[in-house]
């Protein structure tokens, strides 16, 4: 929660927030055995083993690292393309179930791929937005969610849609084409009261739309307290995802 949320939850305003720049925007490849556990702390517990992950290679794309057999599809999304901007510290763990994996995953797998490409951070968000007009990119046919219940996420948060590093697990149910207003939702990212209850993020477009909920506190203790090994190895290999790190 691409709170991008991500999602890398943020969406519904997104178009409104202002682009913020790393000082350099090569993505740094993570060691492997520290992105494949980040990767798969966006699934719960019982998930885990029998899931397929992709690892980042920045110079190609994602490459498959662990076949799974339950549907279920992670990685640690490393590019937003809704930013038009590209920067080297935004880390995103989800997975998607198996109507995910075929449609809103395997375009967010593209985007890493196109930047490995060479493709800049406008031309990426322009591309991206051609593709779901002309159906390149479908949206899910049933019903299902996207598991983003890590212990930690660096993307646009809330007060104020700043990049920062958080703990905000929660899940993301299809929802294309799908408003707030229809739902009676009126989130207020500056008042995380009116965040408890289900709302819509649509991440850069109408179709890349999530009914989002967050993990309730009492569970969201319980994933920080087991994932405490996963957090000390994050912190101690980039300052940045430091839960503590809320520099811009």
């Amino acid at each position: 929660m691409k709170l991008v949320f991500i999602t890398a939850l943020i969406g519904i305003t997104l178009a409104a927030a202002t682009p913020m720049r790393a000082a350099d925007t090569t993505i740094e490849a993570m060691p492997p055995k520290l992105e494949l556990q980040l990767a798969l702390s966006a699934a719960p517990p019982l998930l885990r083993d029998r899931a397929t992950v992709h690892l980042l290679d920045p110079k190609t794309g994602y490459k498959l690292a662990k076949q799974g057999t339950n549907g279920v599809t992670c990685i640690v999304e490393r590019t937003q393309w809704e930013l038009a901007n590209f920067r080297n510290d935004i880390y995103v763990p989800l997975c998607y179930d198996a109507e995910g994996t075929k449609t809103y995953l395997s375009y967010i797998m593209d985007t890493a791929t196109l930047r490995a490409q060479g493709m800049g951070p406008a031309e990426l968000k322009a591309e991206v937005e051609k593709r779901f007009r002309d159906k390149t990119y479908k949206v899910p046919e049933k019903p299902g969610l996207s598991y983003m219940v890590a212990p930690i996420m660096r993307t646009l948060g809330p007060p104020d849609l700043k990049v920062r590093t958080m703990a905000m697990p929660h899940l993301m149910f299809y929802a294309p084409y799908l408003t707030n207003a229809e739902i009676g939702a009126a989130p207020d990212f500056a008042d995380f009261d009116s965040l408890v209850y289900p709302f819509v993020d649509r991440q850069g477009n109408p179709e890349h739309s999530y009914m989002i909920q967050l993990i309730g506190q009492a569970e969201k203790a319980k994933i920080l307290s087991n994932e405490k090994q996963l957090l000390a190895d994050l912190c101690a290999y980039r300052d940045v995802l430091c839960l503590d790190h809320m520099e811009h």
